[in-house]
């Protein structure tokens, strides 16, 4: 077998995340697999600082503006146009896509027009409303369209494609290699600067924030309903980090900053994020990449957002979706750190997204397909 040339593609900090132990993998396959990795996005800060974290060398920088400076139809186009460049230079056998962010749709949009098969991490998550979360949901639906190979990350996943016509022999449950990332990277022995300041008898809650639909009253609900919530309780603790380069840092400094038992701060490296949300009590958080990290520590997340693609967290009972609504997440949190019996139960779920395996699984997968 020649090497297949397997072009990877990362727009997000989550997609760095979810994709990294399959490049690794890759890599490790000189014979079979020449993984091409495309950054299409100028979100420097998160971006950047995921594959300095996982060493990963970049073949082709984009430098695409993000959507929120030159509006998403300009962000789409410039995304299309640059991506052509890149293939006819590349000249790969497949492209290899996760999740439903709009660098996804658009490398899947450039396959099509060039006859290049598609496989996608992630495939056949719904809201069932193909504008919630938006433009998150459609852009997924469209990326499964265009795809030729379906890694579902859960049954249900499997299932949603099913009902849409999907070829079963097209579809493979890998579970989510998100899961594999976390795994690799927890540490018992963790020791940081940040958690040796919190007492021993305090107890911390952690919060991320950062979708742009969000931004504004709706983020500014939610940081000061937390700082409530700190502020009641006096053996609770807050830990939140945010992108600097985010108008949610300044909304966050702004509410948060400077008060007792709150730890506002620039995004952590991933090790140190995960073995912090490992060590919380619980989450909160708009991310849905968190909602899958945080089942593999049991840990219970209160979900920032009014709907989830991530269903299987909701109906096991580790997420809530409680929204922006400050009363909503209020009760939500009393019951958390008043509701024994709740709490446990949050936490009692098995391997929702996956064993850790994941990659392992594509990898074999491609290699069989093509």
């Amino acid at each position: 077998m020649a090497q297949l040339r397997t072009m990877i593609l990362f727009g997000t900090r989550a997609e760095v995340i979810k994709m990294a132990p399959v490049i690794q993998l890759m890599q490790a396959d000189p014979d079979n697999f020449k993984p091409i990795v495309v950054l299409a996005s100028r979100q420097y800060q998160q971006l950047h600082q995921a594959i300095s974290y996982f060493n990963i060398a970049s073949d082709f920088d984009l430098n695409v503006s993000s959507a929120r400076e030159i509006g998403s139809i300009e962000h789409l186009s410039q995304l299309l146009h640059n991506f052509q460049t890149v293939i006819s230079a590349a000249q790969p056998d497949l492209l290899l896509v996760v999740g439903d962010t709009m660098t996804t749709l658009a490398a899947s949009l450039s396959a099509f027009y060039n006859h290049l098969p598609v496989a996608h991490i992630e495939a056949g998550l719904r809201t069932d409303n193909k504008y919630r979360p938006f433009p998150d949901e459609l852009q997924r639906r469209l990326t499964d369209e265009l795809s030729n190979i379906y890694f579902a990350p859960t049954n249900s996943a499997r299932d949603n494609l099913l009902k849409e016509n999907v070829k079963a022999d097209r579809i493979f449950v890998t579970g989510n290699p998100i899961v594999d990332t976390v795994k690799a990277n927890y540490r018992a022995d963790y020791q940081s600067e940040l958690l040796s300041s919190i007492p021993a008898n305090h107890q911390f809650i952690l919060a991320t924030m950062g979708r742009v639909e969000y931004t504004g009253l709706p983020m500014e609900r939610v940081f000061r309903t937390l700082r409530d919530v700190i502020e009641t309780n006096p053996d609770l603790e807050l830990i939140c980090p945010v992108a600097t380069d985010s108008e949610a840092f300044t909304i966050a400094t702004r509410i948060l900053a400077n008060r007792d038992r709150i730890h506002v701060m620039p995004l952590m490296n991933l090790g140190d994020f995960l073995n912090t949300a490992a060590r919380s009590l619980f989450i909160l958080t708009d991310s849905a990449g968190t909602v899958e990290e945080a089942t593999v520590f049991h840990k219970p997340v209160l979900l920032l957002r009014d709907i989830t693609e991530r269903q299987e967290a909701v109906k096991a009972g580790t997420a809530k979706v409680v929204g922006t609504d400050p009363t909503s997440i209020q009760q939500a949190v009393f019951e958390l750190l008043n509701d024994h019996h709740l709490y446990k139960k949050m936490t009692s779920a098995g391997n929702l997204f996956g064993d850790g395996h994941a990659a392992e699984r594509i990898v074999k997968l491609l290699k069989e397909h093509y």
